[in-house]
């Protein structure tokens, strides 16, 4: 059976030749998302921060958020959000969290559904109290934390440490940033935003792991060959592979993005920012940080070098 596309001809682009250049644009993205998420921190949805969360349906037809909106605001209950999804008659309200206990919270909800009872029928009631919204952050660094240490132990397991440290610093670069995103946009952040950010850590890493794999099969042929150009090698015979993996995932996710609606907003925008950087930082920081921590390379005879170009032309992974 013929593949649906071939890829006859490898690149040779000198990777190496701008990997300071990249290395300095990530350590700025990464500062600059440190800077912003302590300068204006995140903004955490009812999963986090704790308040109500309403789901309810419009019976007049589409949902009109403006005069919806008015009348929230005018029950005194904080501010509150109100969003479309799904179908047009389809809303999302959230309340912020109330002073007091569960009572004040479905107080609050009693409020709401006095003022709105006649247009809306409300299909679910959802209370967060502020004391499980602290124990999900934590459970999201937890989950964060011990995915990027599982993440290094694989590569250092199947690879060697100096691979490990590599995948380490890019796989964080990535976590960090797509924060730092979050930060930049205030984009909502929640449990779907934190499945996003493991996601993409896990693209990353696997994108990283075909580089890699590839690296170490070339050391293995050209025992003796600089390293700096083994890992161009590498670089340009698992382009093919990237740019068609990238490419693919990023129709999927923009479909997400243009039509998958409000609740969706900020998953779908993290995971089209995650195939970007993960891709970058690939490319320009995992395979790079061994230039500077060299693996050990096996002695034994080498092949000529001159064979590589020649070696590289004879098809895509």
């Amino acid at each position: 059976m013929r593949p649906l596309i071939k890829i006859q001809h490898i690149p040779n682009i000198d990777f190496m030749r701008w990997h300071k250049l990249g290395l300095a644009l990530s350590i700025v993205l990464t500062l600059a998302s440190v800077g912003l998420f302590f300068a204006r921190g995140l903004n955490f949805g009812i999963d986090f921060s704790g308040g109500v969360l309403i789901e309810a349906r419009s019976t007049t037809g589409p949902a009109k958020l403006a005069d919806l909106r008015s009348k929230l605001n005018s029950l005194g209950v904080g501010e509150t959000s109100l969003q479309g999804f799904g179908t047009p008659t389809d809303v999302l309200i959230r309340l912020p969290r109330q002073p007091g206990d569960d009572q004040a919270q479905m107080a609050a909800v009693q409020k709401v559904r006095a003022a709105l009872g006649n247009e809306l029928d409300f299909r679910r009631v959802e209370v967060v109290g502020p004391k499980v919204g602290d124990e999900l952050i934590m459970a999201g660094v937890w989950a964060t934390v011990l995915a990027l240490l599982a993440i290094a132990a694989y590569i250092w397991f199947r690879f060697e440490w100096q691979f490990g440290v590599g995948a380490m610093i890019s796989t964080v670069h990535d976590v960090v940033t797509t924060v730092g995103l979050f930060a930049l946009l205030q984009l909502e952040f929640n449990l779907t935003s934190l499945a996003a950010v493991l996601t993409i850590a896990g693209y990353s890493i696997n994108d990283t792991v075909v580089i890699y794999d590839r690296m170490r099969e070339d050391m293995r042929k050209y025992k003796s060959m600089d390293f700096r150009k083994l890992i161009n090698i590498a670089l340009n015979q698992t382009l093919s592979r990237t740019i068609l993996t990238v490419s693919t995932t990023m129709l999927a996710t923009l479909a997400l993005v243009i039509w998958g609606g409000e609740v969706l907003r900020g998953f779908s925008i993290a995971m089209l920012w995650g195939l970007i950087i993960g891709t970058f930082s690939s490319l320009f920081i995992a395979a790079p940080v061994l230039y500077y921590i060299q693996p050990r390379r096996a002695v034994g005879k080498a092949r000529d070098a001159d064979e590589a170009p020649a070696a590289a032309q004879g098809g895509a992974p």
